[in-house]
């Protein structure tokens, strides 16, 4: 097969992996994962075959300028890699993998008493405890009630279980469970309990040993010819191994990619580009999000080598009334950061790029020339036509598409936009979960007030006691403080238990 114009089969490995296509203006436009990268990628660029005849498919590949490989170990990590950028990018031709299909997450809520473990697909934002996502759903569904049982945890879904709660319970029929409603042990135990769930989730040393001990049991059920038990001991073991070890080097993998990873090659043409004394190792770039100047957000995210430094970036919602458009609230968030840098005498980036053109750029300039902030590299990205807007220069720069350094600068571009409306997203969501409210029966308007006044939204009400509520918020007794942390948890669990059956059609 003659390779095609972008595409070098020999420069592909024969390797599990995913790949990433874009098109003319640098966007994803479509993620894939393959057992045979080489193999998977060169069904798309034959001159003929069952790829071209779907006009889909057909309209793919010829809107296909470049693209990105990523090796990985196995397809289990290739699974989780391909679900974790479409998730980011929102190709227009995945399908698969949108917002309404997700894997699996393990839940553990700390602010319970005795908290359990519980499968979710919706990983929020709400300060719980959240392992995955694990793409192998029957394995983790198992391995969750082997955890469960063998370290005696409840599975009960109390928010704080009491003897009535077990007057209906069959785990300690079966002793599965420890009974902490009983009072059989203290928090301190379970907690210590649960740690060492937590740390088999995690999947450190004590993974490893339950491994060994499951091992070693399955060989003495197979010697004393138990063979029932074993194949079950068996199917514990694997069930074990499919959920931790996977997901654990892969996320080792993601990290290190991350950390060691430099794209010196695509500085080193940007550098050129602008005309910059240095490479541009540190960068900024900002974006802000907002419908009719409602829950307006800005965002900003860091690049340092090259590549994403997620523990840099920051969210700013809009303090200022009197912002009314994206100039005004490029204005706040540009002085907000800088001044902060200034007192705090912290490193300035080496390059900070702000969304938009000519405007977005001159109200950068503005700012720091208001603030005294020392000469830094700035400019605007025009999404449009990808144009490059640079101070005292009276026409933009335009650089081919596939200039590495214009790359560069679409990615952290992209990026911002990204981070910038998954922040406005949350806003809402929020927004629409504290409305809940509304619904529990004898709660008016100025108790809504005092609940939120007092605890500040919904989610930080379903993580206290009836006690707290009620000790928190004057004028709420513990009658009604119990209506309002019942209602709440009933509210939400059958709000995850129907995500999770709609959700439930995938192939997985």
């Amino acid at each position: 097969m003659t390779d095609h114009p972008i595409f070098r089969s020999q420069n592909v490995p024969r390797t599990p992996g995913v790949y990433v296509y874009r098109n003319a203006l640098g966007e994803v436009i479509y993620v894939g994962k393959a057992r045979n990268l080489r193999s998977r990628m060169c069904s798309y660029f034959r001159p003929s075959g069952a790829q071209q005849s779907d006009p889909r498919r057909r309209a793919l590949i010829h809107s296909i300028a470049s693209y990105e490989i990523f090796p990985v170990a196995t397809e289990q990590e290739a699974l989780l890699l391909e679900s974790q950028f479409i998730k980011q990018y929102n190709p227009r031709y995945n399908v698969d993998l949108r917002d309404d299909k997700r894997f699996l997450h393990i839940c553990i809520d700390l602010a319970e008493s005795f908290p359990r473990l519980t499968l979710v697909r919706l990983r929020r934002d709400d300060n719980r405890l959240y392992f995955g996502p694990f793409p192998q759903a029957n394995a983790l569904r198992d391995t969750v009630d082997f955890l469960a049982t063998h370290f005696r945890l409840r599975t009960c879904s109390t928010h704080s279980p009491t003897e009535q709660d077990h007057v209906h319970c069959l785990e300690h029929v079966v002793r599965n469970c420890s009974c902490p409603c009983l009072g059989n042990l203290s928090k301190e135990t379970y907690r210590k309990q649960l740690d060492d769930v937590i740390s088999i989730l995690r999947g450190e040393e004590a993974a490893h040993a339950l491994m060994e001990e499951l091992n070693s049991r399955m060989q003495q059920q197979a010697a004393q010819m138990r063979f029932e038990e074993a194949a079950a001991t068996r199917d514990i073991l694997n069930n074990l191994k499919t959920v931790v070890e996977p997901t654990r080097r892969f996320r080792n993998q993601t990290i290190s990619r991350r950390q060691s990873k430099t794209d010196m090659p695509s500085l080193e043409a940007l550098q050129q580009a602008l005309g910059l004394e240095k490479p541009p190792l540190t960068m900024e770039c900002f974006d802000m999000a907002n419908i009719s100047g409602i829950l307006a957000v800005g965002s900003m995210v860091c690049f340092v080598n090259g590549r994403p430094c997620t523990s840099n970036y920051r969210h700013y919602r809009i303090r200022s009334e009197d912002a009314r458009d994206d100039t005004a609230f490029m204005r706040e968030v540009l002085t907000r950061r800088y001044t902060r840098l200034l007192a705090e005498k912290l490193p300035l980036p080496d390059l900070i790029i702000v969304d938009g053109g000519q405007t977005q750029l001159a109200t950068a300039l503005q700012v720091f020339y208001e603030i005294d902030m020392p000469p830094v590299p700035v400019l605007g990205l025009a999404k449009k036509e990808e144009l490059i807007i640079l101070p005292g220069r009276e026409e933009p720069l335009r650089l081919p598409r596939e200039h590495a350094g214009l790359r560069l600068l679409q990615a952290i571009r992209d990026e911002a936009h990204r981070f910038a409306n998954t922040y406005h997203r949350q806003l809402r969501n929020r927004r629409i979960y504290d409305s809940i409210l509304t619904d529990i029966p004898g709660i008016g308007p100025t108790r809504r007030k005092q609940l939120l006044t007092a605890l500040g939204s919904v989610k930080a009400i379903v993580q206290k006691t009836p006690e707290e509520i009620a000790a928190a918020v004057p004028g709420i007794g513990m009658e009604m403080a119990t209506a309002i942390s019942d209602f709440l948890h009933k509210r939400l669990d059958s709000t995850d238990s129907a995500e999770d059956s709609s959700q439930g059609q995938q192939t997985e």
